[in-house]
């Protein structure tokens, strides 16, 4: 069974925080587990969240969970190993809602994520995230 790959040694970033108030805002928020709290970014023509692992990670499913009329139309997931440059792993389809989504991804063994959302629904591309949860295992 799936769990969830981010742990504190788990370095993240995101493009942008609106207003740059992180601690209203921040990336923390992300993986908090707090329904009250979010990611909320600054308006631009694509958002985006990398994580790098502490090791190597087999990923499976993405989950997400936006505020409606802050969504993205389009995601991509992209991952590396090591030094190499990112390549892409999937394309994803989010719906402009509430709820958690959750996206299957192809097996891919990787020590870095991006996860890239684009054609926002939001007028000025800002994206609003409660939730991010990447499952999968933990390689040896």
């Amino acid at each position: 069974m799936p769990h969830s790959l981010v742990c504190p040694e788990t370095v993240s970033r995101v493009s942008s925080v609106l207003h740059r108030s992180t601690r209203q805002f921040g990336k923390k928020h992300l993986f908090d587990e707090n329904e009250e709290t979010c990611w909320s970014s600054d308006q631009g023509p694509s958002q985006w969240v990398v994580l790098e692992f502490p090791q190597r990670v087999r990923v499976s499913q993405l989950q997400i969970q936006f505020q409606g009329g802050f969504s993205s139309r389009r995601g991509c997931l992209e991952g590396s190993q090591g030094s190499e440059a990112l390549g892409k792993i999937a394309e994803f389809y989010p719906e402009d809602n509430n709820s958690l989504q959750t996206f299957p991804v192809p097996t891919a063994e990787v020590d870095q994520l991006k996860v890239t959302f684009e054609d926002t629904t939001d007028f000025f591309g800002r994206v609003v995230v409660y939730h991010l949860r990447v499952l999968g295992e933990k390689k040896a």
